[in-house]
Formats: C-alpha cells, structure tokens, sequence
C-alpha cells in the first residue's frame, strides 16, 4: 500500500466521522435551540419571573449529564457502545416531550433534567475513537468538536424564527425528533465498532491524578460554564438595549455566526497543520476572557452586542473543535471510555453551574456580575493552558499511559 493511501482517511473512517459528528450535532442542536429565547419565554410562565429559575432551566440537563456520564462512558466500556448510545437517546426524546407539554417553569426543569439523563457525549465520543486510526483520530474529533460549534451558531440563528413560527412547545417536539433522527443513524449508518480494547490503566483515580487531562477538562467546565451565563443575559439584552424584539434577533446573530467562521477556519489551519495548537488555544482563551470584559464595559447597543458576539463565537468555535483532539491524543486506549466520561462530565458541570450562577448573579447583582465573574474564570483557564504541553504531531508517537506521572 502506498504511503499517501495509508495516510489517507478510509471510507469507513469518513462514514464514521461523519455519522458521528451528526449525531452529536442533532441532539445538541435540540439542547441548544431553547439559549437565545428561553429568558424571554420564561416569562410568559408561572414561575418564569424568578432569574435564578430560568438559569436552572437553561442549565438543568448539564446536572443529569454531569451525574451520568461517567456511568455511561463505563456502561459503553463494558456492553457496548451502540446499545448505551441509543438508550441515552430515547431518555432524551422523553425529556423532550416532558418539556413540550410543560405549563410552568418547574415542570420545564424537570423535562430538561430528563434530556440531560441520556448523558451519551462519553460514549460517543469513546466510539469515534474506536473507529479510526491514531493517525485520523484528530481529524474525526475535531469534526466532532465543529459540529458541535455549528450547530450551537445555527441554534443563535434559527431559534427567534422557529420560536415565532411553532413557538417554545414546538421547539421541544422538535428536538424529540431530531433525538429520533440520531437512533436512525446509530443503527443504520454508523460502522460496527471493533471490540474494546482492555488494560490495567483505566482506573478513575488514574484519570483524575492526570494532569494534562485535568487542565482540559478544567477548560470545557469554563468555556461551557461562560457560554451558559452569557445566554441567561443576552436575549434580554437585544431587547433592552439593543432594541430588537426577538423575531429579530436573527440579525445579529447571522452575521456574527458567519464572520466568526471567516476567523475560525484559519485558526484551526493554523492549529492542525502546522504544528501550533497551543499557541491558537491560548489565544482563544485569551479572546473569551476579551469579550467578558467587553461585554463588561461596553456592552451597550445593537452594534457593540453584536461586535462581542461575532468574538465569542470565534473562541468558542475554536475551543470546541481544538479540545477533544487534544484528550484524545493523550488518553491511553483503555481508558477512553473512563477518560472521555470525566472530560463530559466536566462540561455537563459547567452548562448546569453556568445557568445556575448567571441567574443567581444577575437576580442579586446585576449583569456586571455576570461578566466579572465569567472573565475571571476565563483569566484561571488561560493560566492553566500556558502551563500545557502540546500533543506530539507524530501519528506513530507512544502514546502515554493515564496516570499522574503525566502531569
């Protein structure tokens, strides 16, 4: 076989990136859908004025994720990843229809708790990489970590239309169906994943004492954590102060979510390519922290919302698509599972404790808290990274073993 055949993605590869990445994009663009108009709907319900409620609901599914993913990565170990996926994805579609038929702002708490049980980020993730080779893995989790991105820019846009179109109840039936979309392409496109691969290294404890891992999984707890108390505030705020009701919101949106990608594909060119991972890592950390502290102190008006949106989505494009490459260069194959559990379970953490404090900050302190606080979280992450190795670029690397010696 030549050289370039070998180093070329096969077609199962392609097939499983692909469908998995799909997957991931469906059911988060169901979960996603509710940020831009949620605030704003919520009160329209009993129960809906109190903030620190609303950030609950937005942020509810990432307390079930948190508690669950780690049961699911191991589950997914042990019988098999498929079953596990689809199970996760039909607790999901029930969450849903919870959430669709809800009259009060509790009961849309508890269908969202109920979505975020299918905690399944683990074990798909742990099946994308079952299903490719080292030297293709990061391209597959970077599709994974992108679509992720896209479809959170898609939800900004298409959210304010749908809502004005079938209204909060339809966007929940709407996300049953897209979980239902995902069953299809897990028993019907999906390849066969090969067996699980088995050592002695894949203890949590193992995983937890990693120190590279931990810094990863301290940095998708932020970048979701800061996501999720921005969208208790910024709906509200086109409304307020950019004067834009929230059919429109779209027009901010748009143009932010497609300027960003003009940044954002150069970024990752520049990451993957050519070796400097670290250095577009950083500084889109360093850009999150830039746009709390705009938001802070010059977020007034359609434009300058606009301006800070367009940034955030650019670091938050880059983050999403950089980080689960990075784990999964330096996770040991048996642990995968366990590895990938801790790393969701991080960020089902961040979304929950980010609805949660950006309502309670914003009840109690005002939206200045909000921004303050984000920053400064954003300012430990970027300590943290530039204190990261990057991942070797050698598809042929040993790859090292989970334990605390790699820190």
């Amino acid at each position: 076989m030549s050289s370039s055949a070998h180093d070329s993605m096969s077609a199962a590869e392609r097939r499983a990136g692909a469908s998995l990445a799909a997957i991931f994009g469906l059911r988060m663009l169901g979960l996603f859908l509710i940020l831009p108009v949620f605030a704003v709907h919520a009160q329209t319900l009993p129960g809906g004025d109190d903030l620190t409620l609303v950030g609950i609901a937005i942020g509810a599914y990432g307390l079930t994720q948190a508690c669950l993913q780690l049961v699911f990565g191991a589950a997914s170990d042990r019988y098999g990843r498929k079953p596990v996926i689809v199970f996760g994805l039909l607790v999901f579609i029930v969450g849903s229809a919870v959430a669709a038929l809800a009259t009060n702002i509790e009961t849309v708490i508890a269908g969202r708790v109920l979505q975020g049980a299918g905690a399944i980020s683990a074990a798909v993730t742990a099946l994308a990489a079952d299903l490719t080779r080292d030297q293709h893995r990061t391209k597959v989790m970077a599709m994974i970590g992108a679509s992720i991105g896209m479809v959170f820019a898609f939800s900004m846009v298409a959210a304010p239309l749908l809502y004005s179109l079938i209204g909060m109840s339809g966007i929940f039936w709407l996300t049953a169906l897209l979980g239902a979309g995902a069953i299809f392409l897990v028993v019907r496109v999906v390849p066969d994943a090969p067996p699980v691969p088995r050592g002695t290294g894949g203890r949590l404890i193992d995983v937890l004492t990693d120190g590279q891992l931990m810094r990863l999984n301290f940095g998708v707890f932020a970048l979701h954590l800061i996501q999720t108390t921005m969208w208790v505030l910024l709906p509200s705020a086109l409304v307020a102060s950019g004067g834009l009701p929230m059919v429109e919101h779209w027009k901010v949106y748009l143009p932010a979510v497609l300027l960003s990608f003009v940044f954002m594909v150069p970024a990752i060119i520049i990451a993957e390519r050519r070796g400097h991972l670290k250095l577009v890592f950083n500084a889109a950390i360093m850009l999150l922290l830039i746009v709390q502290l705009g938001l802070w102190l010059a977020g007034d008006g359609v434009w300058n919302l606009a301006l800070w949106l367009m940034l955030f989505f650019v670091a938050f494009n880059v983050l999403e698509a950089t980080q689960p490459s990075w784990i999964s260069r330096i996770a040991a194959p048996h642990a995968k599972g366990m590895a990938l559990g801790v790393y969701n379970t991080l960020q089902s953490t961040g979304l929950f404790l980010g609805g949660m404090l950006g309502g309670y900050l914003a009840q109690r302190h005002g939206a200045v808290a909000v921004h303050v606080t984000a920053a400064a979280i954003a300012l430990v992450w970027l300590a943290l990274a530039f204190t990261m190795r990057p991942p070797s670029r050698r598809s042929d690397a040993p790859r090292p073993a989970v334990g605390p010696e790699n820190t």
